[in-house]
Order: C-alpha cells, then sequence, then structure tokens
C-alpha cells in the first residue's frame, strides 16, 4: 500500500523523473524476458516427464513450468539460447513413454532414449529437425505409423533392439538425409523396398522377420547386415510399370557429385581469368601496333565460344527465339525463387528451349549468365539436366484388353459414379486395377485432356493415396492404371459378409480412420491449390496387405462435377444441393459418415431399416454424445472388444465432422490431431489384431 502511493506520488510531482524510471526499468526487464526458455518446448518437456518413470532420474525436471535454459538445470538438456537443441537421456534407467508433445521441440537436432525400459509405441509427434535419433535397447513395441515424413533432415536413426513389428512405413521414402539406419532385432516383417532410394551408407536389418527380395540399390552399401531373416530365393521380379531401378548412391555417392560440382566451377574461373589475361595481352597489341586493330579484333571474334548468338547450329530465327525464352526463363526462375518450389513452370514446345530452362533452373540468372554457355551445350540437349517429373506410362489398349480378358465381366471389381474398375492381370504375374472412364465426361480432345489429367494425379504422392501408373485413351476409350489392392476396398469388410474376411477389429478401425484422414489432409491443406476429393466414401477406401487404408479417385473431382448428380445416398453433405456447391466442408462430412460406418457397421443409407433409421447420419447423430446409446450403436461385430473411452472420443470426432452447419466442422489437419491424440491416449497396440483382422487365402 505504501508502495503503491509512494509511485503514485512520483508520478503527479516528478513526471518525467517517472517517465525515465520506466525506461531504466524496461531495459533491465527485457534480457531477462529473452532469456527464458521457449514456452512451448518447456511445456514439450513437462509432457514428457508425466509420462517417464521414475522421475527421481531425471534430476531438475518439472511437472509445470520451469526454465532448464535458464538458471535451472535439467538432466540432460543443452541449448542455444532459447531453445533446447539436445536431449540426451542415455541409460537412465527410464520406463514409460514419451508423450506426445515431441513435435513441439522444434529445434532439438539429438534425441537419445537408447538403453532403458521404454514401453509402448514410438509417438507419431517426433521433434521435426531431429538429426540423430537414438531408440536402441528398449522395450518399444507396437508397429511404426507414418510418422517419418517431416524428418527430413533425419541422418542416423537407431531402433535396434527392440520389439517393434509390422512392415516398414512408406514414410520411410521421405528421409532423405538419411545415412545410417539400424533397425536390428525387432519384429519387423515384409519387404524393404522402401528403403531402396535411401542415401544409406549403414544398413543393418539382421535378425526380423523380412521377407521378399533385398533391392540391388541396397546391395553397394559399404555396411549391410541382412542375416536372421527370411529372404526370397531366385531372381527377383520386375519392378512395377513406370519405375526403373536404379544404383544405390549413399552419401559417397552424393559428395563424388559434389566434388565434380566444385571441379566444374573451378574450371570455369580458370576459365575466365585465362580470358582476362587474353583480352589484357590483346589490348597491349593494340595499343603497340594500332596498324593491326582490325585483324586481331576479328581474330578474336572468330576464338569468342561464349556467346550463344554465335552458334553455327541454331538459325537467326532459333537464335532470337532463344534469346526470348531465356527473359522468359529468367523471370520465371526469379518467380520461382520468391515463391515455393512446388511451382509449375511453364512446358515449352522446343528440346532445345527445354534443356535451356532446367539449365537455368540449375543455375539461376547472373547479370552476364549469357557468356556462362558455350556452342555445346545448345548443340546437344542432352547436356542439360532432365527433368524430374513422374514418369506416367502409357498402356496400349490391346494390351489391356488381354489382361482383363476384353474387359469381361468376371474380372470387374467394381463400378462407381464415373466409371467401371476391372482387374488386369499380365502374363508376368503384374496385376493392376484399370478404371475404365465413361468417354461421355470428355471433350473431343479426351486424349489430350485425359493425358493432363493423369499427369497431375501422378504427383499426388502420400502413403495413403492410391498410386496412378498410367493411362490409356484410345478408339473412344479412356482408362487410369492403379496399383492393385487384393483386399478391396473397406466397404466390403464392413458390409459385404463372405467366407474370406474377419471383422476389423477396433484398433484397426481406428488406425484405418487415422490414415484415411491424413490422405484428405494431405489433398485439403498440403496441395497447391487445395484438391477437393468430391467423393470420399468407404468404397473409394482400400485397403493393403497390411490394412493400411489407400484413398482412390483423387484428383478426378471434375469428372463428379460434370456428372451432375451427387455423391451416392448417405455421403452428402447437406448444403449440397447441386454438385457446384461441394467444398473442402463438405469433404470433412463425408469422412465424418466413413467414420459413423466404422462405429457402427451400418451403412450411409440402408432402405431395410426402419424408416427412422434409414439415413445413418439422422439416426446416430443425437446419440453421439450418450455413453449408454453408444454402447448400443457400436457394431456387433466388435462383440463388445473395444476401449469405453477411445469409442465415446471418437464419437465426439464423428459429430464434429457431420455438423449441419458447414462453418462449424473443423479442418481436416483438426480431425487429424485428434485422432491422434485419441490413440495416443488409448495406447492402442498396432500388432495385435492384425492377424486376426486381415483377410488371409492360405486358412480358406
Amino acid at each position: 500500500m505504501l508502495m503503491d502511493v509512494f509511485i503514485l506520488g512520483v508520478k503527479l510531482l516528478f513526471p518525467s523523473t517517472f517517465l525515465l524510471w520506466i525506461i531504466l526499468t524496461s531495459s533491465f526487464t527485457i534480457p531477462v524476458v529473452l532469456s527464458k526458455t521457449d514456452s512451448r518446448q518447456v511445456s514439450a518437456l513437462n509432457n514428457m516427464y508425466q509420462y517417464l518413470k521414475p522421475s527421481s532420474k531425471l534430476e531438475g525436471w518439472k511437472k509445470d513450468g520451469g526454465d532448464p535454459c535458464g538458471d535451472d538445470s535439467w538432466q540432460g538438456i543443452k541449448c542455444s539460447g532459447s531453445d533446447i537443441i539436445e536431449i540426451d537421456l542415455s541409460g537412465l534407467g527410464l520406463s514409460g513413454s514419451l508423450g506426445f508433445q515431441l513435435d513441439k521441440l522444434e529445434k532439438v537436432t539429438y534425441f537419445d532414449v537408447s538403453k532403458n525400459n521404454l514401453k509402448d509405441n514410438i509417438p507419431y509427434q517426433l521433434p521435426p529437425r531431429t538429426q540423430h535419433l537414438n531408440l536402441n535397447h528398449n522395450k518399444i513395441s507396437g508397429s511404426l505409423s507414418d510418422m517419418f515424413g517431416q524428418l527430413t533432415k533425419l541422418t542416423e536413426m537407431d531402433l535396434s533392439f527392440n520389439s517393434i513389428s509390422g512392415s516398414l512405413p512408406q514414410s520411410f521414402r521421405s528421409l532423405s538425409s538419411l545415412s545410417k539406419l539400424h533397425m536390428q532385432n525387432n519384429q519387423f516383417t515384409g519387404s524393404i523396398n522402401v528403403l531402396a532410394d535411401l542415401p544409406l551408407d549403414d544398413l543393418n536389418v539382421a535378425n526380423n522377420q523380412l521377407t521378399g527380395w533385398i533391392p540391388d540399390e541396397l546391395k553397394d552399401i559399404k555396411k549391410l547386415e541382412t542375416g536372421g531373416n527370411s529372404w526370397s530365393s531366385g531372381a527377383a521380379p520386375p519392378p512395377p510399370p513406370g519405375q526403373k531401378s536404379k544404383p544405390h548412391t549413399g552419401r559417397s555417392g552424393k559428395e563424388a557429385k559434389s566434388g565434380l560440382g566444385a571441379a566444374a566451377i573451378i574450371g570455369i574461373i580458370l576459365g575466365v581469368l585465362l580470358l582476362l589475361i587474353f583480352i589484357i595481352v590483346l589490348f597491349s597489341k593494340k595499343r603497340s601496333s594500332p596498324s593491326s586493330h582490325f585483324l586481331e579484333e576479328d581474330r578474336f571474334s572468330q576464338r569468342q565460344r561464349f556467346t550463344p548468338l554465335s552458334s553455327q547450329e541454331l538459325s537467326s530465327g532459333t537464335r532470337g527465339n532463344m534469346c526470348e525464352d531465356f527473359r522468359d526463363s529468367s523471370s520465371a526462375t526469379e518467380k520461382h525463387l520468391q515463391t515455393s518450389s512446388s511451382m509449375v513452370l511453364k512446358r515449352l514446345t522446343s528440346e532445345r528451349r527445354k534443356s535451356f530452362n532446367e539449365k537455368e533452373l540449375t543455375n539461376p540468372p547472373t547479370s552476364n549468365h549469357l557468356k556462362s554457355f558455350n556452342d555445346k551445350e545448345f548443340a546437344n540437349p542432352l547436356s542439360a539436366k532432365r527433368s524430374s517429373s513422374v514418369h506416367l506410362a502409357y498402356y496400349p489398349l490391346a494390351d489391356l484388353q488381354n489382361a482383363t480378358g476384353n474387359f469381361a465381366s468376371s474380372r470387374l471389381l467394381g463400378e462407381g459414379s464415373i466409371g467401371r474398375v476391372y482387374r488386369a492381370k499380365y502374363p508376368d504375374g503384374r496385376v493392376l486395377a484399370v478404371k475404365k472412364i465413361d468417354s461421355s465426361f470428355f471433350q473431343d480432345r479426351q486424349c489430350t485432356e485425359l493425358a493432363d489429367i493423369a499427369s497431375k494425379v501422378s504427383k499426388l504422392h502420400h502413403p495413403n493415396i492410391a498410386e496412378v501408373f498410367g493411362y490409356c485413351s484410345e478408339q473412344g476409350q479412356n482408362m487410369l492404371i492403379y496399383e492393385y489392392f487384393r483386399n478391396g476396398s473397406l466397404h466390403e469388410f464392413l458390409h459385404v459378409s463372405d467366407d474370406f474376411s474377419k471383422p476389423l477389429t477396433w484398433n484397426t478401425r481406428v488406425r484405418i480412420a487415422l490414415g484415411a484422414a491424413r490422405a484428405i489432409e494431405y489433398l485439403h491443406e498440403v496441395c497447391s491449390p487445395s484438391c477437393l476429393h468430391r467423393n470420399i466414401k468407404t468404397s473409394n477406401i482400400l485397403l493393403d496387405a497390411e490394412l493400411n487404408p489407400r484413398l482412390c479417385e483423387c484428383g478426378l473431382a471434375m469428372f463428379h462435377e460434370r456428372a451432375s448428380r451427387n455423391l451416392d445416398a448417405g455421403y452428402t453433405a447437406p448444403e449440397c444441393t447441386k454438385p457446384s456447391a461441394y467444398t473442402l466442408k463438405s469433404d470433412v462430412y463425408s469422412f465424418g459418415v466413413v467414420m459413423l460406418e466404422l462405429l457402427t457397421g451400418r451403412k450411409p443409407f440402408d432402405s431395410s431399416k426402419p424408416r427412422l433409421e434409414q439415413y445413418l447420419v439422422q439416426w446416430a447423430s443425437p446419440q453421439l454424445h450418450d455413453l449408454d446409446a453408444l454402447e448400443k450403436m457400436a457394431d456387433p461385430a466388435l462383440r463388445g472388444l473395444y476401449p469405453p473411452k477411445s469409442l465415446s472420443r471418437f464419437a465426439d470426432v464423428t459429430a464434429l465432422c457431420v455438423q449441419l452447419e458447414p462453418e462449424f466442422r473443423p479442418h481436416m489437419s483438426e480431425v487429424v490431431q485428434a485422432l491422434v491424440r485419441l490413440v495416443q491416449r488409448s495406447s492402442l497396440s498396432q500388432r495385435e489384431d492384425l492377424s486376426a483382422s486381415r483377410r488371409i487365402d492360405d486358412d480358406y
């Protein structure tokens, strides 16, 4: 109270003094604020502390708050300024798990929790910039989810001596910097083809349950350990259409490329120096012998090799176009550097011009860029770096007719709103899915339009999206060629009863929902511009051999708009009174209906049900927050084998997605986060039911 009176008196009697006092105190307090550890990172460590046991091993750690980069000293934490950059908790005898907020540790590059007794699954969220990840010699179980898509800076990962099972996730393909990978002494199954294109120098997959063939790309690795697995003998099958095997280029290969680049730069510099010396000598001769000026200048013009306009292989018209293309390419390259690396450059019609523009992208233009090329580079287009665009195969109609039995009804896999899907089997054993699109959806130039559509669809790359291998457009027939999944669709598992499949367990259903949500999140929030699906339903969610979901018909929204009809009954959002009214939130609604099918085992519309129960959303929505009603709504095929809390949380997410007003529905990234939290809280083990749920022909 006395202090308040004192401050008030100073303000009234000495206003200038009070202002000076504020400035001085502020100058002293600001550095203190800046020295505090980033609050998000502190929150992540607080979360870890709650899950790791015993807490007595973590000296200095706190359940709430704290300042590990300030005055506090936290066991195993190393900082740089206000950021945590290293976490080393190796050999402390810790048990429990790692929590679910590791993605907040955005500056951590070294993460080591090896030689402990950690259990459960590896968290979905990992430090996004980590370069060294060490989890070896623990008791980690479960299977690896697609958690590695953002870890592009990871160089070393050690998961050895655990109990991790299942196949290697497709997100391993994103580990573009990985040079060392140890996974020995686990229970991994399936093939290791996903590792083929990684820059590995040290790979150990010994003592697992891996099958298939060791890819040729991996056989040249310096340190390779593969014993103790069930590898196939004999020659490996040919790669899928559109893929070519290529020699392994590990980190040493990259260094070699880097070395060649340095040598080329040195050569250019030496060439420029020699040119300068030559010019100096020329001008010195010019001053000493004026009468030879024109002769020397003529000789110099004949020797000059650095201007593309002097090429004897280009006509005058081509030279003019080339210079114009250079100006266009320079501005395009500058715009490319200012926006994003995903921007698609304008396709050029001339192979020479294409080669020139690709060279431009490799070397951004400078003021004297024209002098950095010689005539040979223009005479031989192959000398420029080739485009890295996806190769899309063309399948002749005759081959597809033979492979599908001339599109026999016995090869029909399904029929949708835009066409039929057939099973194509080739003499070499390859099996593909052929989507035959109704010709009424195309304009006059069918082949050109389908080629453009197929090219765009082939650029959609996500572990939970079905891959397009190629296309065919002949004699009025238009087809897209997809990879084939023998397990069929989610619709068949949920609604088609047969003797070849067993009911999906609850854990598997949650995993399928999460994978499908991630695929839609990719279309909505990663693709630029956003990609509307317009046809999300269980028959468009295919299941691979490990029951991982693959969303199909991605990038084909234009056909559904041309169809001038809505989705199948029960999937259409209330606001979609016409096809053009579809939005991203309409996709969210359709996905919510899929979640309801997973929850209840019912179809979106079932005319055999009583009138008030025919539309699934209308019947289920009022009951999604009633725990007693939920137990009655749950799919009877589950036989009550599910955690009640997990069922309730799944229903909460579903209720958000199927709200009547689109503005109240969540974004797909929020749906993904909610499902991830559900998995984390329930400590779902993804290996327990895979054998029980998988469709197996060997037993029948």
